[in-house]
């Protein structure tokens, strides 16, 4: 395995060591051309922590992928459970439906979508009567087509993982859990739920990091320019990087998403170990 490691450090560990090393310095457009760098500590790191807009940026960066991993997870749990009750015939075309969206480029997606949503012509206006309804004036409607394009995209992998899950729960258990006099909902809680756990946790961990540096859905429905409004901490490290060629302060930010995601899967991973599902 040893090349295969070597490889993958090479690819995934450059990159990132890379990035540190650039939010330690005032690196911008000149430093790009010229290949110098001058040092500055954690001055970038300093400038980024007092501003009010990374914070408030940072906070609602948290609070979309909060909503974001809640609806994927409860809707896929639904979806689940619904394809564990339902004929082998209409379940199969289910499974199709959802691996057709799963292979779906994602600016295909996004291009869809926006169509659905488009001010002049768009379906969605015409079905609810909105008339020329631009849904992206609005920060608050703009996110709701956004929260729905993440979620639609991240639904099959979810829903058709949890299906996995929940197929293998014995089915003694639950006739166990129902002679006992469990209800319906009482036997997912205490039996499916705690059964699929591992499972549920890691599809969490992994939609919470696919959710927080949500990029392209927020650049190409605002027509690659989103206004303050809409940024995320990746929209925002973007812009601050590329936009304003300020690639130090830009890389601070980055390292600082990397730093919150290790801090978010160490508390997952932590709570399985405690849970005797990881040694």
């Amino acid at each position: 395995m040893a090349p295969a490691v070597a490889v993958m450090l090479l690819i995934l560990g450059y990159p990132l060591l890379r990035l540190l090393e650039v939010s330690f310095q005032q690196y911008g457009l000149r430093q790009l051309l010229t290949g110098e760098s001058q040092w500055v500590g954690f001055k970038n790191y300093s400038t980024i922590l007092s501003d009010s807009f990374f914070w408030q940026v940072t906070f609602r960066t948290v609070a979309f992928t909060t909503v974001n991993v809640a609806l994927t997870i409860g809707i896929g749990l639904a979806l689940a459970q619904l394809m564990n009750r339902i004929s082998h015939w209409a379940r199969l075309v289910l499974t199709t439906v959802l691996v057709f969206v799963w292979a779906t480029p994602g600016i295909v997606a996004i291009t869809v979508w926006l169509w659905l949503v488009d001010y002049q012509y768009g379906i969605v206006n015409k079905l609810f009567g909105l008339g020329h309804h631009s849904w992206f004036d609005n920060p608050w409607s703009g996110f709701g087509v956004i929260t729905a394009v993440v979620v639609w995209g991240a639904l099959p992998f979810v829903t058709i993982t949890l299906h996995a899950a929940i197929s293998q729960v014995p089915s003694e258990l639950l006739e166990a859990a129902h002679i006992d006099g469990a209800s319906g909902p009482q036997a997912f809680r205490n039996v499916t739920l705690p059964a699929i756990g591992p499972v549920l946790t890691l599809l969490t961990l992994l939609s919470v990091i696919w959710d927080f540096q949500v990029f392209n859905q927020v650049w190409v429905m605002n027509g690659n320019q989103p206004s303050q409004s809409y940024y995320l901490l990746g929209v925002y490290s973007y812009t601050q990087s590329f936009g304003s060629s300020s690639y130090g302060t830009g890389a601070a930010m980055a390292v600082v998403m990397v730093l919150m995601l290790m801090g978010a899967s160490m508390v997952y991973v932590r709570r399985m170990a405690q849970a005797g599902e990881v040694t």
